[in-house]
């Protein structure tokens, strides 16, 4: 691992547990054990390291996806995974990073010349054009089209002004969103593997 990725994947250690406001240059230096001027070597402020996370995080949910894609039967039982580890990845995110993203994520994107995107919204169109070869999603969906309201219920399940998290786990709420669209989406083979996993789930 080089200078680089140590201070990126450090970065967002702290950021997940403390929030990105309060996550200083000074303190992510303490964190890593390296000097600050290290850092500003290779990131000029914090909107440059924080697009860094970001695309960081991107390509590490397209190896994943990959991975699965790679490593599961089926695009359905892969997609089931994807959710167990979001939801897991979710639960250990503290109250503060989710309220920060939501202010400086397209503060950060708007700044920046290269194209940036969160996980999810480019990266899933395979697995549901697998489904749909696979005979599990129908064959009239348009694949562009579900990949990005499954983006966006997949979103929903972080934001707290929609949900009170206090009232409904945010399996519960995958469970009533992205599940049942889905179920929307099914074949009659694809139904009867989804009744299955969502058993498990």
């Amino acid at each position: 691992m080089n200078i680089r990725e140590r201070i990126i994947e450090g970065a967002s250690e702290l950021f997940k547990t403390n929030g990105i406001k309060s996550v200083t240059m000074d303190s992510l230096a303490n964190h890593l054990g390296m000097s600050k001027r290290t850092i500003y070597e290779i990131f000029s402020d914090k909107d440059e390291l924080l697009a860094g996370v970001f695309t960081w995080m991107s390509e590490k949910q397209k190896d994943l996806v990959k991975r699965f894609l790679e490593d599961s039967e089926n695009a359905v039982v892969a997609i089931f995974k994807l959710m167990e580890i979001n939801i897991n990845y979710f639960q250990g995110m503290s109250p503060a990073f989710q309220e920060d993203m939501r202010k400086f994520y397209h503060k950060v994107l708007s700044k920046k010349s290269d194209k940036y995107e969160m996980p999810d919204i480019s990266n899933n169109i395979q697995l549901i054009e697998k489904g749909i070869k696979e005979k599990l999603f129908r064959m009239d969906i348009n694949p562009d089209i579900v990949n990005r309201c499954l983006y966006s219920l997949g979103k929903s399940v972080m934001d707290e002004d929609l949900y009170s998290f206090e009232k409904f786990s945010r399996r519960e709420i995958m469970k009533n969103t992205f599940i049942n669209y889905l179920r929307g989406i099914a074949t009659s083979k694809g139904l009867d593997l989804i009744d299955k996993l969502e058993m498990k789930f």
